[in-house]
């Protein structure tokens, strides 16, 4: 039972990303019509740097991709670990109402990281 729990938790995450990182590529969510002014700022900075939005979305997507599968999950963990902890700096600084279901988010993957240490291992030995 613990197993089927899990797995569905890892696949909606998964799912989760992948959405994220489509509607980063092909804004088929509309941005909400009133915005404060320091996010707007934040993303009209992100905009210019005319490359970093579609290396995140295809992060997301690949990541999230790779975190569905439970042979891959701890390298789609482990991939999208910077870009979730970017999301909860964002929140944290700049919106924090969306503050739990960044940490929500956080849980999960930091979940799917500490049981798969063992798989990371390796590459920190000598």
């Amino acid at each position: 039972m613990k197993t089927k729990i899990l797995n569905v938790i890892s696949v909606l995450f998964a799912l989760l990303m992948v959405h994220s990182g489509l509607n980063k590529l092909f804004n088929y969510i509309p941005m909400p019509e009133e915005m404060p002014e320091e996010i707007l700022r934040v993303m009209e900075a992100f905009m210019q740097i005319g490359w970093l939005f579609p290396l995140i979305a295809i992060g997301e997507i690949l990541g999230g991709i790779l975190f569905a599968i439970p042979k891959f999950r701890a390298l789609g963990a482990i991939m999208l670990f910077p870009i979730v902890l970017g999301i909860n700096l964002h929140h944290a600084m700049y919106a924090p109402e969306g503050m739990i279901i960044a940490l929500i988010v956080l849980a999960i993957d930091g979940w799917a990281i500490a049981e798969n240490w063992h798989k990371y291992l390796p590459m920190i030995r000598q």
